[in-house]
């Protein structure tokens, strides 16, 4: 009898590790149309480490073992194509010794590819898992190369993933005249709902026209994918989209605290294992700060006092104190928000505490770089209050999503 339930557990834990996911990404899709449009011609990937199928085996080593798939190129977005490089750390072009393709950089002295590095190439496939915030880098590379694809006549083709933060959450200004950079590359919101399949055709009907340019561009649709789902929900493995992004919450806090991250006056959890999940500095007191957040009654949040010593980054080998946030709704959370309301409370209770005026003029430089605009900062840093920017930082984002949903490829 115990043996006999012991068979039985084991079957189940199979079947449990091995049930097939709610969502089949473009990937997957492209695999059971076996390659047919990628079929006689020669292709260059656009990958990284997210690029897996259901079963975690590399979008490059598909392509590559493939008799359907002629793999002539690959090309690496930040952290490189196979994800060994750290954030913002210049990454070289070389062959990838596990195929013997060659592999071009668009993460150092070039970052569209060049008519050199496009020759002989007949189609770019992209396949990269993004998280959902215009500051994160993989969707400039994905712009990028579809105007390179566009100026020499080559197909482009978006294999689709989910957006982890779902297709429904949008927040947050477009990005103004002279704040266009890698970090806020289109004029879309910071957190903009959109799949990369989605956000491509929207630039290819904006972006790309603008410049008198129209991109040969398909998109492998995903199969399952609704707006409302989390990742979680889709069934799917996560795979780390970079060192600091390792769980499929992650992306939730990197667009709740990656904003103010960039003045390197607090910390927003880098350099600890919970990166982007607190705000903590020395001077702060955890349990103050803690019980003036929750004060807040922020949808879907909840603040904890905590203190820890971070290894790297900001603080490293000090004691910081500060909070841990918990996100309790992640349908109904306002995330970017967050770090301006975290910084009003900051104020509130240490108004000699500015973090502007505490960062240097590069990191201020890089904050209104990643907000797309410097009139955000300049605006509230005049009394701290969020609401002073609050129809600035939604009314454009209200607008983009109305906009925008003539692109959903899903409901």
């Amino acid at each position: 009898m115990k043996k006999n339930l012991s068979i039985l557990l084991s079957l189940i834990l199979t079947l449990t590790i091995y049930s097939q996911p709610k969502v089949k990404t473009g990937l997957e899709v492209l695999k059971e149309e076996n390659f047919k449009p990628l079929q006689g011609k020669r292709v260059g990937l656009i990958t990284n480490p997210t690029g897996v199928d259901n079963r975690l085996r590399s979008t490059i080593d598909i392509f590559y073992e493939s008799p359907e798939v002629n793999l002539v190129a690959l090309y690496g977005p930040e952290h490189g194509v196979r994800g060994a490089h750290g954030a913002g750390e210049y990454v070289g072009s070389y062959t990838d010794p596990y195929t013997g393709v060659p592999v071009y950089s668009l993460y150092g002295k070039t970052r569209k590819p060049s008519n050199e590095m496009l020759k002989g190439v007949d189609v770019l496939v992209y396949d990269i898992q993004d998280i959902g915030s215009r500051s994160y880098t993989y969707i400039s590379t994905m712009g990028l190369c579809m105007e390179a694809a566009a100026e020499n006549g080559i197909e482009f083709i978006v294999l689709d993933r989910p957006n982890p933060l779902g297709g429904n959450l949008v927040e947050g200004n477009l990005v103004k005249d002279g704040f266009f950079s890698f970090v806020s590359q289109f004029k879309i919101p910071y957190v903009y709902g959109l799949t990369a399949g989605e956000l491509a055709l929207y630039l290819n009907d904006t972006r790309l026209k603008a410049k008198g340019l129209h991109c040969n561009l398909k998109v492998i649709k995903m199969q399952g994918w609704k707006r409302e789902m989390t990742y979680e929900e889709t069934g799917l493995f996560w795979v780390p989209t970079s060192p600091h992004i390792p769980d499929a919450d992650s992306p939730f806090y990197y667009a709740l605290s990656g904003i103010i991250g960039e003045l390197g006056t607090i910390s927003n959890g880098v350099g600890y294992p919970l990166p982007f999940e607190t705000f903590a500095a020395e001077w702060i007191d955890a349990e103050k700060f803690a019980k003036e957040m929750n004060k807040l009654n922020l949808p879907g949040l909840l603040f904890r006092p905590i203190s820890y010593k971070p290894y790297y980054s900001y603080g490293k080998g000090k004691i910081l104190h500060g909070v841990h946030v918990y996100i309790t709704d992640y349908k109904n959370v306002r995330l970017s928000e967050t770090q301006f309301k975290a910084m009003e409370v900051l104020h509130k209770l240490y108004p000699d505490k500015n973090l502007f005026a505490m960062a240097d003029s590069s990191r201020i430089k890089m904050f209104d770089k990643v907000c797309g605009t410097d009139k955000l900062r300049k605006k509230f840093e005049k009394n701290f209050k969020f609401d002073d920017i609050k129809e600035m930082f939604y009314s454009e984002s209200k607008k983009f999503k109305e906009l925008s949903k003539k692109y959903y490829l899903y409901n």
